[in-house]
């Protein structure tokens, strides 16, 4: 036991001597979160650009022009002219443009005349999506203009009633897909380059000369990291507290049980590689190799459910989009441990499985 804290109690002042590593491997997650949370943070819903050629300038054209602005998802920008409308939705600039010919308030005004006036409106053809809900937007506007004019009773009216939802911008998905990158990076790619360089240097062999058992080491590496990856954890939870003022909904004990699943899992992973790479230059490229796909597969910063149907039964599998849904569902939803039970039996069948393999491919020299 006295082996065992003074191994551990050793690697934390190896990690804590080496501020260079200490420092990127903490700055990194922090710096992408606030980058990315800054330009995509507090994207949650669809805007459409709608530009307003008003070329009748009179009380009821501005009316038009102002229920439409009143639209929450409705980004109004007023246009002097039809050509310079046109050139920005050829741009991309705006999704529809409604022109508001001359004549617009006399025709409303005469009750004798049923033809319809027409509403020129032109819309973006490579953005098919919002260009229809600009389109659905601008029709339910126009149609409650003709019912008004024409005192239409309707015979079925909706009865609509609200129900309170989460409200979740994008940073509150980021920031718990962070958080897993953090726990796979600090453990399946450190602990591979650190066992790996070890090995080259001879130190250990020079622990295997010695009375100390090999699960005495690996127990030390674990109970060091797992303090490291809980300090990180909560510095980038606190900073994302503070700046962006997202919070854990769920239990803290739910999170730290899956923060401590998932540094088990990647640490095995981690020492198996360590194992089969026969250089620390070797052990870097095959951890990367491995890492660098599961950051686009595994729901760090895209939701799983939106990636094509032939990459599921891969996504599925993947150990660290357990996890990063695992600790969005405690932080965003406050889901319980025991409803994200099959995430946990996940993670720890990769956590047995890779330290099973890991037993016949560890080497002390």
């Amino acid at each position: 036991m006295k082996a065992y804290w003074q191994l551990t109690l050793s690697q934390l002042r190896i990690f804590l001597r080496n501020r260079q590593v200490l420092f990127w491997t903490l700055a990194f997650p922090i710096f992408l979160m606030i980058m990315l949370g800054s330009f995509l943070g507090d994207g949650n819903g669809v805007s459409v650009s709608i530009g307003v050629v008003d070329q009748d300038q009179t009380p009821l054209s501005k009316e038009f022009s102002k229920t439409l602005g009143k639209i929450e998802t409705v980004n109004l920008e007023p246009i002097d002219s039809k050509e310079e409308a046109l050139a920005q939705v050829k741009k991309g600039n705006l999704q529809l443009v409604v022109v508001i010919p001359h004549g617009y308030e006399n025709q409303m005004m005469d009750t004798v005349t049923t033809t319809p006036f027409e509403l020129p409106l032109y819309y973006n053809e490579t953005d098919v999506a919002v260009s229809q809900i600009g389109m659905t937007i601008v029709n339910s506007v126009v149609d409650g203009i003709s019912k008004e004019k024409a005192n239409y009773t309707p015979v079925v009216v909706t009865n609509a009633n609200g129900i309170e939802a989460l409200d979740l911008k994008y940073i509150d998905f980021l920031v718990p897909g962070i958080l897993a990158m953090m726990i796979m990076s600090n453990n399946m790619n450190g602990v591979a380059g650190q066992i790996a360089a070890w090995r080259e240097r001879g130190i250990l062999r020079r622990m295997q000369g010695t009375t100390l058992k090999a699960s005495t080491f690996i127990a030390a590496q674990i109970t060091a990291r797992l303090l490291l990856n809980g300090m990180q954890a909560l510095i980038v939870l606190g900073v994302a507290h503070l700046i962006y003022g997202t919070q854990v909904n769920g239990s803290w004990l739910s999170l730290i049980t899956f923060v401590i699943l998932g540094t088990l899992a990647f640490m095995a992973i981690g020492f198996i590689i360590a194992g089969v790479a026969k250089t620390p230059e070797s052990a870097g490229p095959i951890a990367g190799f491995l890492s660098f796909p599961m950051l686009f597969l595994g729901g760090v910063f895209f939701p799983i459910r939106d990636m094509p149907a032939f990459l599921q039964p891969i996504v599925n599998v993947l150990p660290i989009s357990h996890l990063s849904h695992a600790l969005r569902e405690t932080m965003n939803v406050g889901t319980s441990f025991m409803d994200l039970g099959s995430e946990a039996l996940i993670l720890g069948g990769w956590l047995v499985g890779a330290f099973i393999v890991a037993s016949y491919t560890f080497k002390w020299e």
